[in-house]
């Protein structure tokens, strides 16, 4: 019996499906965002390409809401000017989170499906929709097909038992999923949440939940609609026919987490799923917090904020920085006097956006600096230069008062302790040198691959580390090339060395993170020839596979394979030829990669 997934699916692809199989499915919804956008535009344009419906597609401007960065401006009136000449929807500079806009302006509801260029479009769980964040020539794809290819993946279901402590939010489950699942630990896997307290939950606290899928290498995490979420839908003016998974539907797996003794949690710095109770923490010192993101963005998440901070002025070396989700969130702030309370206690208020999470607002902190954020990652260099703890809105409140790691519930006794934070030196900036790397290296198909390969012994390498988040604004691929692994710890000088032809060998989860086109353009500037990984992050994998940068799923890191071997491979058979003649076997192009690796390309 079919699962909350296959049935979204199978409605969309006009045919029941399982999983594995390789289907078209219609998409109601296609959006861009601003820093993605002009690339989708640029895939359109220079291939002639027309927009299926315009009435479901669109802009969404969020990730630097100020326009403060020139490359973001100029990117910004490319997608105007496009959107003016089809007529098509924009949501500007003031509007917020495009993945929260398309709820609360009604353009998607239950049982719907949605694409964007955000890797955290998997926030369309909340309302028991499919979000999924996809790279710009799949965007462009579905600008002009009105669909995608897409495997339908296998589904688990995670059954939420208990009920949540009062000093405890979605958050620390959020928090709690993580821990019990690692950062891979539902790689490729769409997951059902149930249970009493999920039921019960408000739009904001599911917004919560599924917005952190993407840190545990899921697809989406799908929450069946309560009838309060179907009216809020209903109200906002979506059309829809709600859909529930089978009471017999066939899962993977189950699971289940008891939330009764759930304790507050954090995240340590450069790894979200490495978390602890804040107890553990509780003293660190802290000097900048920040309050927003997708997924604590919302006006409960401020109310939160706002209960905490009340009566109290936060520390004294301490920076407060909230960005609500959305205009209306915004609005309706400033409306019951949120935001003059915020203002008492010190904080400095953005426009509606992403905000920290992206380079081009408030949010980012510099060397040395530590913060305590909201947000969903915490890879280094993702927020900035410094180092970055998730935690709940109550736990970032608390701790800006206190000046120092502290849940809610314990802020009181804080205060009156003596003990003093300790401030943190800023680190010296360092220097590095970046060569301008040369035009895109075209090539043909092959049938076999042979070259010089770099070894990367390490797991879980992020976007963030592949192509910083700071040079998002550049469109030309030409240009991209000199910036990969510009974030990767001992790998900057990669750009330097790599020749046309190189394969890269590494470990799982190879571009986990953000759904950043720029971290497969990258290497083919560079002219990589194959990245061979044991696993990749969804999303990368795809842009790849449609960009027809060839990926292969092996494990080489326990074989005696060193930097500057040679190495054969077969894309059709998986099978890989060290260079002292052993062969390992690895996962062939299945039918879609090779046939669009063939192509050349998606488009």
């Amino acid at each position: 019996m079919p699962t909350l997934i296959e049935k979204i699916i199978s409605r969309h692809a006009g045919k029941p499906v399982r999983p594995g199989d390789v289907v078209d499915i219609s998409i109601d919804v296609r959006a861009a965002r601003d820093f993605g956008g002009a690339n989708v535009v640029r895939n359109l344009m220079t291939r002639h390409l027309s927009i299926e419906d315009v009435s479901k597609t669109c802009f969404t401007f969020d990730c630097n809401p100020t326009g403060s960065d020139q490359t973001y401006a100029a990117n910004q009136q490319i997608c105007r000017q496009f959107a003016r000449q089809h007529h098509m929807n924009i949501y500007d500079i003031d509007q917020g989170i495009g993945t929260h806009l398309v709820i609360d302006k009604g353009l998607i509801g239950p049982g719907g499906t949605f694409v964007s260029t955000d890797s955290h479009a998997n926030i369309l769980g909340a309302i028991g929709a499919l979000g999924l964040g996809m790279g710009d020539i799949d965007i462009a794809y579905a600008f002009s097909k009105g669909k995608i290819w897409y495997q339908v993946p296998p589904s688990i279901k995670i059954k939420i038992t208990g009920t949540l402590p009062s000093r405890c939010s979605a958050k620390d489950l959020a928090l709690a999923l993580l821990k019990k699942y690692s950062a891979d630990g539902l790689m490729g896997l769409a997951v059902e949440l149930e249970g009493e307290a999920i039921d019960n939950m408000s739009l904001s606290e599911r917004m919560t939940l599924a917005s952190m899928a993407t840190e545990m290498a899921g697809i989406t995490l799908l929450i069946p609609p309560s009838e309060t979420i179907i009216a809020y839908c209903r109200q906002a003016g979506a059309e829809f026919d709600p859909l529930f998974a089978d009471r017999e539907a066939d899962y993977q797996r189950t699971g289940e987490i008891n939330i009764s003794n759930l304790e507050p949690l954090l995240s340590k710095p450069g790894r979200p799923d490495d978390v602890v109770p804040v107890r553990n923490l509780e003293g660190s010192s802290v000097d900048s917090v920040f309050i927003g993101s997708c997924t604590n963005g919302r006006y409960e998440d401020m109310q939160t904020a706002a209960k905490i901070l009340k009566g109290h002025r936060i520390a004294e070396h301490v920076v407060l920085k909230i960005v609500p989700a959305t205009d209306m969130v915004w609005q309706q702030c400033m409306r019951d006097g949120i935001f003059e309370l915020f203002k008492e206690a010190g904080a400095l208020i953005g426009n509606a956006g992403c905000a920290g999470c992206a380079a081009g607002q408030v949010g980012q902190n510099g060397p040395g600096e530590v913060t305590v954020s909201t947000g969903n990652r915490n890879y280094t260099g993702k927020q900035g230069k410094g180092s970055v703890y998730l935690a709940s809105p109550a736990t970032a409140a608390a701790s800006a008062v206190a000046g120092k790691i502290v849940s809610a519930d314990r802020l009181s006794a804080i205060l009156q302790s003596s003990d003093r934070p300790i401030k943190i030196k800023l680190s010296d900036r360092k220097s590095i040198t970046i060569k301008t790397a040369g035009s895109v290296r075209k090539k043909t198909a092959q049938s076999i691959f042979k070259g010089r390969v770099w070894v990367i012994r390490q797991d879980h390498i992020d976007t963030d580390m592949i192509y910083h988040n700071k040079y998002l604004s550049i469109t030309d691929v030409n240009e991209m090339g000199q910036y990969t692994f510009s974030n990767l710890e001992g790998w900057q000088d990669f750009p330097k060395k790599a020749r046309a032809g190189d394969m890269i060998v590494t470990g799982q989860n190879f571009g986990c993170g953000s759904s950043r086109q720029q971290a497969v353009d990258c290497f083919k500037n560079l002219g990589v020839q194959l990245v061979i990984a044991r696993s990749f992050g969804a999303i990368f994998e795809r842009n790849a596979i449609n960009s027809a940068l060839p990926v292969l799923k092996a494990d080489l890191l326990d074989k005696s394979v060193n930097d500057g071997d040679c190495l054969e491979v077969s894309p059709a058979t998986g099978l890989i030829r060290l260079s002292d003649g052993q062969t390992v076997q690895g996962n062939p192009f299945s039918k879609i990669q090779m046939r669009i690796y063939q192509n050349g390309g998606l488009l």
